[in-house]
């Protein structure tokens, strides 16, 4: 193993991960960093010119959401591999690795999830209170210079609030048209893609929005958004962050082979009807119920 990189055995090579070195582990050296998990993942193709429309939709923080699971879950076998060859040093050193990296993952959904908090909307509406009540105040004493400027900041303060209490009310109302493991075909790009995760409204940066033309959306941002692994068909697209009004569900089965590096390590294989069964981790980072099409042996006459 070459330093400071990790090489997972999917087919054709084409995933690579890149960490800092750590720990020694049953001779193999270059561990994965406990302070530094900056991950990188990418197709190693050579030329193509990228589309730029589809991929306006890529999505870095997606990727790395991702890569924390199977890091997660490639840790907690590491740990247990240890356990049975009485490596107890090792097992050690690996669980509080295994730890850091729960606690990174908590944190990231913590954050994504501020935005739309209750909470933040509560404190809002306290301040908008307060700065009324100054208002109030200023006019009693004439000094309507002060006035105009409360006057602004309520009303600039209104506006974030009601943001936020709308992003809070979906969060608390979420209602997914798809689950995870589907197949989907995305409605503008025509490129095929499965459910990897989900988000009841659009959880990217402000500028990533703008770049992803968000707001021409007909259901704008507070609106179900997925991750998505794009079909290794389509080379310039690893992982999408796509709105739910722009995926569409087959009229049929779709029983096509797809090819994508971190199927093997998400889902358990495809049921009756093509879709992929996601593992245990994924549905409960999600909390979502297992979803499983019966095999039918009249299947088998298409």
């Amino acid at each position: 193993m070459k330093k400071n990189q990790i090489m997972f055995g999917v087919e054709r090579q084409c995933l690579w991960y890149q960490w800092s070195p750590s720990i020694s582990f049953m001779g193999q050296s270059d561990m994965l960093s406990q302070r530094n998990w900056r991950a990188e993942a990418g197709w190693l193709f050579k030329g193509g010119d990228q589309d730029l429309d589809a991929s306006s939709e890529r999505s870095e923080s997606a990727n790395e959401d991702i890569l924390f699971l199977v890091y997660q879950l490639d840790l907690a076998t590491q740990v247990q591999y240890a356990l049975n060859l009485e490596q107890y040093e090792a097992a050690k050193q690996l669980r509080n690795e295994l730890n850091e990296v729960e606690a990174e993952i908590t944190k990231q959904q913590k954050t994504k999830r501020v935005a739309a908090s209750t909470s933040e909307a509560q404190d809002q509406a306290i301040s908008i209170l307060r700065l009324r009540a100054d208002l109030h105040n200023a006019i009693q004493s004439e000094n309507y210079a002060l006035a105009a400027e409360l006057r602004d900041q309520i009303t600039k303060l209104e506006a974030e609030s009601l943001a936020v209490s709308i992003k809070a009310q979906a969060y608390k109302n979420a209602q997914y048209e798809f689950r995870l493991g589907q197949k989907l075909r995305h409605k503008k790009f025509g490129y095929r893609a499965v459910v990897c995760g989900m988000d009841p409204v659009c959880c990217e940066s402000s500028s990533w929005m703008e770049n992803a033309h968000v707001e021409k959306l007909t259901r704008g941002p507070n609106q179900p958004f997925y991750q998505v692994l794009v079909d290794k068909r389509d080379p310039n697209l690893l992982v999408a962050y796509v709105a739910e009004e722009n995926l569409l569900a087959p009229d049929q089965p779709d029983k096509d082979s797809f090819d994508h590096p971190y199927v093997s390590f998400l889902f358990y294989g495809v049921d009756s009807a093509g879709d992929f069964i996601p593992i245990k981790q994924l549905r409960e980072k999600y909390n979502r119920p297992r979803h499983e099409i019966p095999y039918n042996p009249q299947d088998d006459e298409w």
